[in-house]
């Protein structure tokens, strides 16, 4: 499986664009500010539908049009598909597949999952809680149907109940209605936090062994998961905490309020962990996606490395690049002294100057 072509228009700062990729190592390249990350941006939009960045859609639109194109081309065992995309400013976005138009994002699962990894990945175990519950969400809605619908689900009855919660301020009636949306919250919630359990057991085991190696046996990483709430005990936890959910007029109990604990050597990394410590455990975790997505659905992922060697010191930049070998990767740089420096056989190279693409022939 691998990306053969993206075209674009009016995205971000391109007007129009096309772009052909090896089926091994591609690399965009230029300044600052010039669209590098855009291209990685379209790529993921387009076999997700969302921005890994959290954009809304009329973000993504160029400034001064109304909507803009996305045309991924894949090839998958042998055979061509194409995934379209149309954003629009003022409306839902259209998606087709091989150009029959589908409703949901679930139906793109199975043509082609992705693995970014970018220099704010190497921050998610300094940051909070949220980015990394984004990070096994991001993961589980590419590889699951049935978590990427009940956490659509979750976030829906959860936006209800709390929007209820506000309500019951100016109507203490209303707080009989809130048993209804108690049983969808835990319905839906139960199944998160079930998939969320078993996949962070499957990271752990393998992030292990690649920490493991990274670390010259120095170190061992243990990543374990923090539910908020038992399964057993939601139901109860949810009763409980009534008073104080009406009081501050948010729900307190559930999988949106989950973490994840990474521990090295007996240390809690999230608070006791050095930057390279910190770094090194997040590069192990983003490195085990790639090996998860390969058990899980027996495809090698799209890997989007965004300016990320340049975050990296020698020796986690080595281990990256040599475990990549089998993977269709993109990359993007200000610079190509890395690649000469590691003498890596790259396929294809372009140049990416204020929203233009130039192919830059190989030698």
């Amino acid at each position: 499986m691998h990306i053969k072509k993206i075209k674009i228009n009016n995205y971000r700062n391109y007007n129009e664009a096309e772009i052909s990729f090896h089926e091994k190592m591609n690399i965009l390249y230029g300044d600052n500010a010039q669209g590098k990350t855009n291209i990685l941006e379209s790529i993921y939009i387009c076999a997700t539908t969302k921005s890994h960045q959290g954009s809304k859609d009329k973000e993504i639109i160029k400034m001064g049009c109304d909507e803009a194109h996305v045309k991924m081309y894949i090839e998958k065992e042998g055979l061509e598909h194409y995934i379209d995309l149309h954003l629009k400013k003022n409306k839902p976005k259209g998606i087709a597949v091989n150009g029959i138009p589908i409703k949901r994002s679930a139906e793109l699962m199975g043509i082609i999952n992705i693995v970014l990894f970018s220099p704010e990945d190497l921050n998610i175990i300094k940051n909070g809680p949220s980015e990394r519950r984004r990070f096994i969400d991001m993961e589980l809605c590419q590889l699951s149907r049935i978590y990427l619908d009940n956490l659509y689900r979750y976030s829906k009855v959860l936006n209800q109940r709390n929007h209820l919660l506000k309500q019951i301020s100016y109507n203490e009636s209303l707080k009989e209605t809130l048993s209804v949306w108690d049983e969808q919250l835990i319905k839906y919630g139960t199944e998160i936090i079930k998939e969320r359990k078993e996949f962070i057991e499957q990271i752990n085991n393998i992030s292990a062994e690649i920490h493991k190696k990274l670390t010259g046996e120095k170190e061992f990483l243990n990543i374990q998961y923090e539910p908020n709430v038992d399964v057993e005990e939601f139901a109860d936890k949810l009763y409980k905490n009534y008073n104080r959910d009406i009081y501050y007029q948010i729900t307190h109990t559930g999988p949106h309020r989950d973490d994840i604990k990474f521990i090295s050597n007996d240390m809690d990394l999230r608070t006791y962990g050095s930057q390279g410590q910190k770094r090194t455990a997040a590069l192990s975790l983003k490195l085990s996606e790639i090996e998860i997505v390969k058990k899980k659905t027996g495809d090698i992922p799209v890997l989007l490395l965004d300016d990320v060697l340049s975050e990296l010191d020698r020796n986690r930049q080595n281990y990256l690049l040599e475990s990549i070998d089998d993977v269709q990767t993109i990359i993007t740089c200000t610079g190509l002294e890395e690649f000469i420096n590691h003498s890596l056989d790259v396929n294809r190279i372009y140049k990416i100057e204020n929203g233009n693409v130039t192919d830059i022939e190989m030698r």
